[in-house]
């Protein structure tokens, strides 16, 4: 009778490792799901194939397979999806981005991007490799009304060909300008009771003049009687100059003794001035200065002066007393060029264009402007070297504008 009771209680072992085996097989079932769930959260489950002993396993539940060994085909299989994922598909086309680039222009490749233009003209026809006979290496711009077109004419045939010849017209009259042959072959820009520092803001972005060594902006009122351009910047040249002018007739329309022609060189680069104007040699307006009537800029120079040049402030007044922050050492670099000089005639054609208010003229509203927008472009000025200072923990100067 003692051996049925020894038999009934050993047929109960199998039965408990079974269950303890089901068990044991639900832990690890939670755990792997868990696992996977943080460990590849990108991972489509539906596309997740299993290792063939893990199939094996389920079916097969008296297998024996370890932990250990079921985690290494788990971690296996996944490792392996993830590669196959971030191979690229061969049919699709690679994205460009080039950081490099121009702003804006990032998803182009670098072979096609052009970021700088010119004004020259080209044909409707034919062959684009073709079109240039002439690349002028220098520009010339003109602030004109029609009034003043026999000064104009007189002006431009003292450039030579090298010279792309642009007007821009204040007071909207432009086809009556083609009785010249040459205009034909200059580019107008027109726009009503504008001044040429406007213009030159929207006009003549340093991209867009970027093919010009030189670039000349200059008034409508200037003799030209004794000037050559190619002679001018031959001695630009050769003095190392990046902001010029050509001197100014003594005896006529001076205002201040830095532009005064001198007889007897062929530059200067500083001067002498009334008692208590110059805080320093080598300061404005007895050196590092020229005047903004006949402004002549390397490409460089004018890179810079473009970005000093204030949207609202349309006259320029005290850009000329600014512009020794565009170039270094500005007291070498700006000057005068006697040898090939001009006069002011002094005609106030611009100022005519203003508006007669209070019983004022028109030119008196227009002067007005031009001194408070000196004023405006001084305290700007210094109000942004004062703050580029105190950002970068430096005890600002007591005043760096003239």
């Amino acid at each position: 009778m003692a051996k049925p009771g020894i038999l009934g209680r050993s047929s109960s072992v199998p039965r408990s490792n079974e269950g303890m085996r089901i068990i044991f097989s639900a832990v690890i079932g939670v755990m792997l799901g868990y696992l996977f769930g943080i460990s590849f959260p990108t991972v489509n489950i539906t596309k997740l194939h299993f290792p063939s002993s893990i199939i094996s396993y389920i079916e097969d539940k008296n297998s024996g397979i370890t932990t250990q060994t079921l985690l290494n085909h788990a971690w296996t299989s996944a490792a392996s999806h993830k590669k196959n994922n971030s191979v690229s598909n061969p049919d699709e086309i690679p994205k460009i981005y080039v950081p490099t680039n121009p702003k804006g222009a990032e998803r182009l490749p670098p072979g096609i991007v052009v970021s700088e233009t010119d004004l020259y003209l080209r044909r409707l026809w034919g062959e684009p490799s073709e079109d240039l006979t002439n690349q002028p290496r220098y520009l010339v711009t003109f602030t004109v009304g029609y009034p003043q077109k026999a000064n104009i004419n007189a002006a431009v045939k003292k450039f030579s060909e090298n010279f792309t010849i642009m007007l821009f017209h204040y007071d909207g009259r432009t086809t009556e300008w083609d009785e010249f042959e040459w205009s034909k072959r200059a580019i107008h820009v027109s726009v009503r009771k504008q001044t040429k520092w406007w213009y030159a803001k929207r006009f003549l972005h340093p991209d867009i003049v970027a093919r010009y060594d030189y670039i000349f902006i200059w008034d409508e009122d200037l003799g030209v009687e004794h000037f050559n351009a190619e002679a001018y910047i031959q001695l630009v040249r050769k003095h190392g100059l990046e902001i010029s002018q050509p001197g100014l007739e003594p005896d006529k329309g001076l205002t201040w003794q830095m532009t005064k022609r001198r007889g007897d060189q062929e530059v200067h680069k500083v001067t002498e001035e009334r008692p208590g104007w110059c805080t320093d040699p080598h300061l404005p307006p007895c050196a590092a200065f020229v005047e903004i009537m006949a402004t002549v800029f390397s490409r460089d120079a004018w890179r810079c002066v473009w970005h000093m040049i204030q949207n609202d402030l349309v006259h320029g007044w005290g850009l000329d007393f600014a512009l020794r922050k565009c170039v270094e050492p500005a007291h070498e670099k700006i000057g005068v060029v006697d040898a090939q000089w001009i006069v002011h005639q002094v005609v106030p054609s611009l100022g005519n264009q203003g508006k007669a208010e209070n019983g004022k003229a028109p030119w008196e509203g227009v002067r007005a402007r031009c001194r408070k927008e000196w004023g405006i472009f001084q305290t700007r000025l210094a109000d942004a070297e004062k703050a580029y200072y105190l950002d970068h923990g430096i005890t600002p100067p007591n005043s760096t504008v003239v």
